[in-house]
């Protein structure tokens, strides 16, 4: 019989038995059509692909992600996937969804329809994440059943607001839960439930959420398992102790790896998931069992059962892989045709598609001045005991310290003080809500930064050390309708744009890439000490991430779910 391709001398990953085997593989239409010894004279072959002893290992699948963590459009996205092994993904547009709405995730889909990594999406659920803050958009019932009446859906997207999932009976993310298990009771749903033990945790369960991608420990990992919890592995949760559990215990069925966001410039120099599978197998995990948690379990976990194991039947999306050790990637095909080859030229191919004309006016804030950096507090002077975010390198996570400010005519004298300001302006022209708080641990030391890139609302954000800085980052970002600023003593040190809905840039990936490490730079000139300042920076308005952050709403104690005052 005819054959497409014929895939001679390879060691070839059994999912199935978790091994390499040696032999050859035959692709018709796309698809493996047989694996094992036969030899090629079994067949009419139009192409051979001579393996040379390599590894032949499925396309690697990665089911919890946000594209504009990277800051790109779809396409960008796609070409650095491939290029990194990386043909499967599961994106949740939530950034999109909180500057746009439905709008904005159809946009996305429609972004990713002519990608060459195939794009399953998965349906933002928690937008607004919480009630403490204001967005452009929101996603409701509605526009869920939309989605999914609409378009190729494959999840419900993170549950991210575990506090109203427990303490909220009548709340909305109780709403959406109800109605999803009613109307879609086969449809998976994502969850996000760092630090939850207990009844807490088997209360989220409980209300049909049975994943979690958020930072592990042992005891956590265990409860879950324990639980019947799906656990999604990303870098932050690959300590010593977690890998040496994964790989010493039977919980293979149990876990996969997933990226969930990737900075531009890590994307650029390190790769994509093929650099958390690499990790694992340095850190001691066996290549068989990484390779499963990039492949097998994710495919699984999705009910995409027509891939993620190199088996007949089964959608040919492969990698040759010269060093096992390294994951070094020798080439890579997607529905059996080669799509990359290391030794060869690999050009990003541009976008047909444009977003629509008021994505790139989406910034509706009036230029700042000094003025607006001021901490006003109807209080007699003299010194007050005031909250402080507290920044940890290390975590997203933050800490809230209690110092002391120094108030006289009715202001917060916050520049003579150990502190930074940390301001954020709704930026949506919603309701001009704006609110100040204060500053300490691993960030900034001095200068400014501004950002319209601040999870998930994505007002503006702008952390400084003085009035001047802070409102030349500000307007530089209001100007350039979105993105990053950083300035000291009056001097840009990185202008990001990023002016797709204040979120996204258009530029290919190695070219925003090369942007996003003179912005690393110039926040760790600035003082920032974290292993992702960028990162860091944009959660700080994250009011589901421990422990104390800021909205528009004011001062947010994410553990207790509500605003709280400047002052103690």
């Amino acid at each position: 019989m005819r054959v497409d391709l014929w895939i001679d001398n390879v060691r070839i990953y059994n999912g199935y038995f978790k091994k390499f085997i040696p032999g050859n593989a035959a692709v018709l239409d796309g698809k493996f059509l047989y694996i094992g010894t036969r030899s090629a004279d079994s067949f009419e072959v139009d192409q051979v692909l001579d393996g040379r002893g390599m590894y032949l290992i499925p396309g690697l699948i990665d089911i919890h992600l946000h594209i504009e963590s990277t800051m790109v459009t779809p396409a960008a996205f796609s070409h650095g996937l491939i290029q990194n092994g990386v043909t499967t993904i599961v994106p949740e547009p939530h950034e999109m969804a909180n500057v746009f709405g439905l709008s904005g995730v159809k946009a996305m889909i429609r972004a990713s329809e002519h990608c060459v990594a195939d794009m399953f999406y998965a349906i933002p659920s928690s937008v607004p994440a919480t009630s403490m803050e204001t967005t452009g958009g929101a996603m409701e019932i509605d526009d869920m059943d939309e989605l999914l009446r609409t378009e190729d859906i494959i999840c419900l997207g993170e549950i991210m607001n575990y506090v109203d999932v427990i303490h909220a009976p009548d709340s909305k993310t109780n709403r959406i839960l109800q109605h999803i298990r009613e109307r879609y009771p086969h449809l998976i749903i994502e969850g996000h439930v760092p630090k939850l033990l207990d009844l807490d945790l088997h209360r989220i369960i409980y209300a049909g959420v049975d994943s979690d991608h958020t930072h592990q420990s042992i005891e956590g990992m265990e409860a879950r398992i324990a639980a019947g919890m799906f656990i999604e592995i990303q870098e932050k949760s690959m300590t010593q102790e977690v890998i040496d559990y994964l790989n010493t215990h039977e919980v293979s069925e149990h876990f996969c790896f997933v990226t969930d966001d990737v900075m531009a410039d890590s994307f650029q120099r390190r790769g994509h998931l093929n650099h958390i599978v690499r990790k694992a197998i340095r850190m001691g995990m066996a290549p068989e069992k990484a390779i499963y948690a990039g492949t097998f379990t994710p495919a699984r976990r999705m009910r995409m059962h027509d891939r993620g194991v190199i088996a007949p039947g089964k959608i040919a999306d492969f990698l040759l892989v010269s060093s096992l050790e390294e994951l070094a990637i020798d080439q890579v095909y997607k529905n059996g045709s080669k799509v990359y080859s290391a030794g060869e030229e690999y050009k990003p191919v541009p976008s047909a598609y444009k977003f629509p004309d008021h994505f790139y006016r989406s910034v509706k804030l009036p230029l700042l001045t000094e003025a607006d950096f001021a901490a006003h507090a109807e209080v007699e002077n003299g010194r007050y005991a005031c909250r402080v975010m507290m920044v940890k390198d290390g975590s997203t996570f933050t800490e809230e310290l209690v110092g002391e400010m120094e108030a006289r005519g009715g202001k917060l004298i916050w520049e003579e003080s150990p502190y930074g300001l940390i301001a954020t302006f709704e930026r949506y022209g919603v309701n001009g809500n704006r609110a100040y708080g204060f500053i300490g641990g691993d960030t900034i030391k001095r200068g400014a930064v501004a950002t319209t890139y601040s999870h998930d609302n994505h007002n503006l954000l702008v952390v400084g050390h003085n009035p001047a800085d802070m409102m030349l980052a500000a307007n530089t970002v209001i100007s350039g309708q979105g993105g990053f600023c950083a300035v000291e003593n009056g001097r840009i040190l990185a202008n990001l744009a990023l002016p797709v809905g204040g979120i996204l840039s258009e530029k290919p990936l190695a070219e925003l890439a090369e942007e996003v490490e003179q912005l690393r730079r110039a926040l760790e000139a600035l003082g920032y000490c974290h292993y992702n300042p960028i990162m860091s920076i944009s959660t700080h308005s994250l009011p589901v991430s421990p422990a104390l952050k800021i909205t528009d709403y004011g001062l947010i104690d994410v553990n207790k779910g509500k605003v709280v005052s400047l002052l103690v």
